[in-house]
């Protein structure tokens, strides 16, 4: 073929691109418990809340916080029995037949591109790990149509912007063209077993300080995780003001609230998604102690929502003092609910209802 398109994709804004990527396309499937899956559902699903801290001298600023892992697709397919693939190539050419002959098939792709590379979107930070979905092409007009959680409707790219977007070496590493076939389940697994299993691996997330994925390009001087990395990020903010030039805090300040706020977190440093899981899971099932450590977790995305407003404020001082007494004060109070909602996490898990 040369050109298709398919029609009724079931595309909604979401808060982050992954779970909300695999939320259209479970959807698409006619897949979910209860109707189609909300994005908190599938975000918890994954197993893939975390904790990373970065503090590295060459970064530009020198921090960065993540709250998810690496292989969170992967992880929810294998959970919920979607045989998924993952092929990459440096050859454009065969890059995009893999995407061609998915959708000559009828089926949505999902691959990964540069959100600095794509047209649509006005940022200027780099991030090669964006999932998007491909739902149509045409060879002859040059343009294909993609859905983002960041756009409400389908968006027409050009087709040569979205093979720069998909062969990108931005951060975190090279994309190389990165395709994701799926194929989906007749029907999904009982929903409370696989939502324990989901909840033991967030918990190991937590308590383990290692990144769940071994392909992890952060293994490097400078870099804590899990609930030790909470511990350790409260205690160097309160620190930062003594040993950063005013200009450099600020901009620290402001990657604090971009990470945690803006970068496709869902908001609250994907704490809120995690709190959304464990809401739908008491509700589909009546289990209470989802229910208990679902306002748990809604207790750490609001500190987590509260530290990045200080730090907004904080970096727009301008020639006003800063306040960086509510930034470190925020962040003290973030261990201890972390800790918290860890263990009510881990009751969930282990616990009958």
């Amino acid at each position: 073929m040369t050109a298709t398109r398919l029609e009724d994709y079931p595309h909604r804004l979401a808060g982050h691109c992954g779970s909300g990527a695999l939320r259209d396309l479970l959807d698409w499937a006619g897949l979910g418990w209860a109707g189609p899956p909300s994005e908190p559902l599938v975000f918890g699903l994954s197993g893939g809340l975390d904790f990373t801290f970065l503090q590295i001298p060459s970064l530009t600023p020198p921090v960065y916080l993540g709250g998810r892992t690496l292989d969170m697709e992967f992880d929810l397919c294998r959970r919920l029995g979607v045989d998924v693939e993952r092929r990459e190539t440096d050859d454009p050419v065969q890059g995009w037949a893999w995407v061609t002959a998915e959708l000559d098939a009828g089926r949505p792709v999902m691959v990964w591109a540069d959100i600095l590379r794509l047209p649509y979107l006005r940022v200027r930070l780099t991030n090669t790990r964006h999932d998007i979905v491909v739902v149509g092409y045409d060879a002859a007009a040059g343009v294909a149509w993609v859905a983002d959680n960041d756009r409400e409707e389908l968006q027409e790219v050009p087709m040569e912007a979205l093979a720069h977007a998909r062969d990108s070496h931005g951060f975190p590493h090279p994309n190389r063209h990165a395709t994701f076939p799926m194929r989906f389940p007749g029907r999904l697994p009982d929903l409370l077993p696989i939502a324990r299993d989901a909840a033991e691996d967030v918990v190991a997330n937590m308590t383990g300080g290692n990144p769940a994925s071994g392909e992890s390009p952060l293994e490097i001087a400078g870099y804590s995780a899990g609930l030790a990395g909470v511990k350790d990020f409260a205690a160097e903010v309160a620190g930062w003001p003594e040993r950063h030039a005013p200009e450099t805090l600020a901009a620290m300040y402001r990657t604090v609230r971009i990470c945690v706020e803006k970068a496709g977190t869902g908001g609250g440093l994907f704490r809120r998604l995690q709190a959304g899981f464990c809401h739908d899971v008491a509700e589909i099932t009546g289990d209470r102690a989802f229910r208990e450590a679902g306002g748990a977790w809604a207790a750490c995305a609001e500190a987590w929502s509260a530290l990045a407003a200080a730090a907004g404020t904080a970096s727009t001082a301008g020639t006003a003092q800063p306040d960086h007494a509510a930034v470190a004060k925020e962040a003290a109070a973030l261990p201890a609910l972390e800790e918290y909602a860890t263990e009510k996490l881990a009751t969930a898990a282990r616990s009958p209802s």
